[in-house]
């Protein structure tokens, strides 16, 4: 018997990352920085694509790995807010934080296993990423996806069997989750053509 089921949401808000179409280019990192205002700073981030350097078959080679929020269902940073700054939206799972709520103390920020949180000097609170949900309220693509030249961020409903999230990851030989060890039920998704990397 499972110890935590997968809530049920009017809508399944997933990121489907095509590990081999990442190139590098930094444009999803511009685009969340310029649409949300995020300070300069190599620790202020909501998005960020990590340079993985891998020995495989004797060979060397640079994997790219996109990274941000997971959106998770069973989300820690939720859990050991003080506040109730950090919260789930139980309509579609994203994870929000009230910036007015949040009191700075990084009880959130250390209880990501993914990393996937800063705080904001300038808002005076923690900041993460958020699927751009007013993007999402106006009909338009998160930044990142958007943005994505190499097409490896995709975004969709997972309930809408048509959605591209939902057809990747149905035709993908495999996919896989960033620590899923942890429980936390993440709702970023990685499909590769070569090897799994963690």
């Amino acid at each position: 018997m499972a110890l935590f089921e997968r809530p049920k949401k009017e809508k399944n808000y997933a990121m489907v990352i095509v590990q081999d179409r990442c190139v590098d280019c930094k444009a999803c990192e511009v685009a969340c920085k310029a649409m949300w205002e995020v300070p300069d700073g190599k620790l202020n981030y909501r998005t960020k694509v990590l340079d993985i350097d891998k020995v495989e078959n004797s060979e060397r080679k640079m994997i790219f790995m996109p990274i941000l929020c997971n959106q998770c269902d069973n989300p820690p940073c939720v859990w050991v807010c003080p506040t109730g700054a950090s919260y789930k939206r139980k309509s579609d799972g994203i994870v929000l934080v009230t910036p007015n709520m949040c009191i700075g103390c990084k009880a959130c920020m250390e209880a990501c296993p993914y990393d996937a949180r800063y705080y904001n000097e300038e808002l005076g609170a923690v900041d993460k990423c958020t699927f751009c949900l007013p993007r999402l309220e106006s009909g338009l693509e998160p930044a990142c996806v958007q943005t994505c030249v190499g097409g490896s961020r995709n975004f969709g409903d997972l309930n809408d069997p048509n959605s591209v999230v939902s057809k990747l990851l149905k035709e993908a030989t495999n996919y896989w989750v960033l620590k899923p060890e942890d429980g936390t039920f993440p709702n970023d998704f990685y499909i590769s053509n070569s090897a799994k990397v963690e």
